[in-house]
């Protein structure tokens, strides 16, 4: 009498006369799933590193890091004025200014202790409240009054550096290199024509690898008038 082979009998048999073929094709097969899988996850991470690095328009315009929110959180000030003259209006009027920067500076930074090309560092200002829900005392941030972003391209800028002021567009013209920010920077910021000296976590990291700037040197008080 002949045997009828099982379920798991014929399964052992097909695997047995399908040899390697088939296990191949088993692996290209789940492979493939892996990749369509990941895809997501891949276009996920070149869409995020391309909007952490300056965008241009072809009338080379800047165009606005619009997930600088999820950057690198440097510091905030309030009512910060490097201008006398400007402190007068601003009684009646305040205000905060956060300062982000593109992950991939910042882990730059952390290890030499200067900027790399391709640096953008946001400065977003918002509005102060006072009164609101329990608030009794103090100010907290409310709808945003500005952007400004300053980057660091050498291939696109003479002096390395350009600012953009955005308002409400998404794209920002250059600010003209005659305006006061260049200079300001240039006289007074602590590291590569940045206010490191403002910004508590890269401070200390600036001091120990020694890249303070010449300018910002000359600023410090001497142990006399410590």
């Amino acid at each position: 009498m002949q045997r009828i082979a099982g379920p798991v009998q014929r399964m052992a048999w097909c695997a047995k006369r399908a040899g390697p073929h088939t296990a191949c094709m088993l692996t290209l097969a789940k492979a493939a799933l892996l990749v369509v899988a990941l895809l997501p996850l891949t276009a996920f991470i070149q869409d995020d590193a391309t909007s952490s690095t300056p965008q241009y328009t072809s009338d080379a315009q800047l165009k606005m890091p619009e997930n600088y929110r999820e950057w690198i959180y440097l510091s905030s000030g309030f009512d910060m004025s490097y201008n006398k003259a400007a402190m007068a209006g601003m009684q009646d009027h305040h205000m905060f200014d956060n300062v982000f920067v593109n992950p991939a500076a910042y882990k730059a930074f952390v290890k030499t202790g200067t900027w790399p090309d391709k640096t953008m560092l946001v400065l977003e200002v918002r509005g102060a409240e006072g009164r609101g829900s329990i608030n009794q005392k103090g100010n907290y941030q409310s709808t945003v009054m500005g952007l400004e972003v300053h980057v660091k391209d050498e291939a696109h800028f003479p002096g390395k550096w350009a600012f953009f002021g955005f308002d409400d567009g998404k794209t920002a013209k250059m600010i003209p290199t005659t305006a006061d920010c260049y200079s300001c920077h240039l006289e007074h910021a602590a590291v590569d024509t940045t206010f490191v000296q403002f910004y508590p976590s890269l401070l200390p990291i600036a001091k120990s690898k020694q890249t303070f700037s010449a300018a910002y040197l000359k600023e410090l008080p001497t142990p006399a008038q410590k």
